[in-house]
């Protein structure tokens, strides 16, 4: 009679396994706050887990993922169920067997294991003995419930992964997949690549490695690529590969997250990486049943010929943000001596000057040397300022006012600050803030921020005191001279206040509701997400001359433009970022460009700006993937030629 692990690989080699979807997802959906614990959710509501696995299994998944992700003593500490580890994760496992049994379909219970917590000082000075009694206690919770294999997942600490696979190694013969999450630049936070990763958990033993969560499938995939030439030369006993992917990155619509990657796109991503040895295939955060039926739909399409028998051997086969107002509007301002004049940047607007700015990320460590001379690229090119984004993407970096500082204290050249709500609390926007006006950085861009669980640190939480409208209420308070509890500050603060605007959002009421908003409460300026179309462009006009009066937008706007590098490049930010949106004929010329994508990415910017600058008070320009002599080559461009756009530049 055959092993366990065994009967794994004989049904990997028969063809690629399909996993379900997100699980949090579709409970958040269904009314379950953002902030509860789902571990709990099996012995509290075993009827709505059941539900969910159950039309995961419909959907066509094989493997199913127990709730029982955070069922370890350390996370469940937060909510005062530490002693409950063991019966969770035991009760999460039976849930999973009974909607299997209710199915009658002969498919997987994936016994789920993330990381302990947050990566706080406290869990990452964690002594040994205490990490494996905390894997041990769930492993073995999930043992007595009767899972046919273990998914140690999401883990960004390859030292915590290889623990719990220890563990589980010690605990039972049952096979064992192991994820790990990688950041933007497809490594782990201490620098470990997916290939280093690879060998370790293959010399571990585990009976599966891949990837999970992320950013989307296109750094999963790349990951997994490598991760597969790392072992796929080796001899001896290869483990399979896997991943799971979230649909992209999610926006936050209405107090929920949603994801930017479609069905369609999932179904398209499943052929690549089978070709990069996936023998385990499926989704995580933002995937629904509706991307699991559309992935096995491209799995049955594929179909399990011996081609891809002979490859699979030959492979190896969640806070909710509060928005509560702390401002009383009825309170007056208290007299306040004269402000300080406005910043060039709202002195240009105000005379009708047309401006053209950079974003440009902090660096990833202690040095700043290479971003000063970004900076420098962009100021000799004609930028007017830069804007220094503040840790996009949930991405650990500097902070984006040591950086302005630097750049306005190096090089005289203008910034302005992306300032999110996520990672400060109230008091912590305020102190900061006021600091920043101190040192000459004063034109914010007020954003609420992307969700950590997107970031490095995928297990982190977000503080979102207020949203971006609080932000910008914050800061017109400062402007008026009083903080936020309404004690004066001693003089009115000069801030320039920008606000957001996604032209392309999927809930254009939401997004144009909430620009309302941010106007009111007194922002100076708008920046758009980047467009691609006169099309798009004149359908925001249309929505601003509607909302507006004939005047349109009652404060100057920024095109934002972001110059494609390649087809593949416009298929990502399509697909997979929230807030682009490129039209099929933009993707479709950067196909038939081939090798000169770049070039036409570049032109197509120039053209857009030719064609509109006129209607916009100038231009803010992204760089991809930190390209800035792109961009630097987009604005002499700019600078060269009179007729962009159409006479507002000299």
């Amino acid at each position: 009679m055959t092993n366990p692990r065994d009967r794994f690989h004989e049904r990997l080699a028969r063809g690629p396994l399909l996993a379900d979807g997100a699980l949090g997802t579709l409970l958040f959906s269904r009314g379950i706050p953002q902030r509860a614990c789902l571990d709990e959710l099996p012995t509290t509501r075993p009827d709505l887990i059941g539900a969910v696995h159950r039309e995961y299994l419909e959907a066509g998944a094989e493997l199913i993922e127990t709730s029982s992700f955070g069922a370890n003593r350390i996370r469940l500490a937060e909510f005062g169920l530490a002693p409950q580890a063991h019966r969770f994760a035991r009760r999460a496992a039976q849930v999973a067997r009974e909607a299997r049994d209710v199915a009658g379909r002969d498919v997987l219970v994936a016994g789920s294991i993330g990381p302990l917590g947050h990566p706080t000082r406290d869990l990452l000075h964690l002594d040994e003995a205490a990490i494996r009694a905390a894997y041990r206690e769930q492993i073995e919770g999930l043992l007595e419930g009767g899972t046919d294999l273990l998914l140690i997942e999401t883990h960004a600490d390859l030292g915590h992964l290889l623990l719990a696979l220890d563990e589980a190694r010690r605990a039972s013969d049952l096979p064992v997949v192991a994820e790990l999450t990688f950041g933007e630049e497809i490594a782990l936070p201490d620098g470990t690549t997916p290939a280093k990763a690879a060998e370790a958990l293959t010399a571990a033993g585990a009976d599966a490695i891949g990837v999970n969560c992320g950013v989307g499938p296109q750094a999963c995939l790349d990951a997994l690529e490598s991760m597969s030439a790392a072992v796929g030369g080796q001899s001896g006993t290869v483990p399979a590969r896997s991943i799971m992917p979230n649909a992209g990155l999610p926006q936050r619509i209405e107090g929920q997250f949603v994801y930017a990657a479609g069905p369609d796109y999932f179904a398209s991503a499943v052929a690549r990486a089978l070709r990069v040895g996936a023998a385990i295939v499926g989704g995580c955060c933002g995937t629904t049943p509706e991307h699991i039926a559309a992935m096995r739909a491209a799995i049955d399409a594929i179909g399990s010929t011996e081609e891809h028998r002979a490859r699979a051997r030959s492979a190896g086969t969640l806070g909710v943000p509060r928005r509560t107002p702390i401002i009383d509007p009825a309170r007056p301002s208290p007299p306040v001596a004269e402000p300080p004049p406005p910043t060039g940047l709202l002195e240009r607007l105000r005379g009708g000057g047309w401006v053209v700015s950079v974003e440009i990320d902090p660096p990833r460590s202690i040095r700043i040397d290479r971003t000063i001379e970004a900076a420098r690229l962009l100021r000799d090119a004609g930028v007017d300022l830069v804007n220094v984004s503040d840790s996009a993407m949930a991405r650990v970096r500097m902070g984006a006012m040591a950086v302005a500082f630097g750049i306005q204290h190096d090089l005289d050249l203008e910034c302005l600050v992306h300032f999110t709500t996520r990672d400060r609390n109230l008091m912590a926007i305020e102190s900061e803030l006021l600091g920043a006006h101190a040192l000459g950085v004063r034109n914010i861009l007020a954003l609420t921020g992307d969700p950590p669980r997107i970031g490095d640190y995928p297990a982190g939480t977000g503080v979102w005191d207020v949203d971006s409208i609080g932000l910008v209420e914050i800061l017109a308070r400062l402007n008026r001279g009083e903080d936020q509890a309404g004690s004066p500050i001693g003089q009115g603060a000069g801030f320039t206040i920008a606000c957001a605007l996604d032209p392309t959002a999927a809930d254009q009421r939401t997004e144009w509701d909430r620009l309302e908003r941010k106007l009111a409460a007194g922002a100076h300026l708008v920046m758009t997400q980047p467009l691609y179309s006169i099309e798009q462009v004149e359908a925001m006009l249309d929505e601003a001359r509607r909302r507006f009066g004939p005047g349109g937008l009652p404060v100057p706007t920024l095109l934002g433009v972001l110059p494609l590098q390649s087809a593949r490049h416009a298929e990502f930010l399509h697909n997979e970022v929230p807030g682009i949106t490129i039209p099929d004929a933009a993707r479709a010329a950067l196909h038939a460009a081939g090798d000169r994508g770049a070039e036409m990415g570049l032109e197509m910017s120039l053209e857009l700006l030719e064609a509109v600058g006129d209607q916009v008070a100038g231009t803010y320009i992204m760089p991809s993937f930190g390209r800035y002599e792109q961009c630097a080559e987009l604005v002499r461009r700019i600078r060269a030629r009179d007729a962009v756009p159409a006479g507002a530049i000299t």
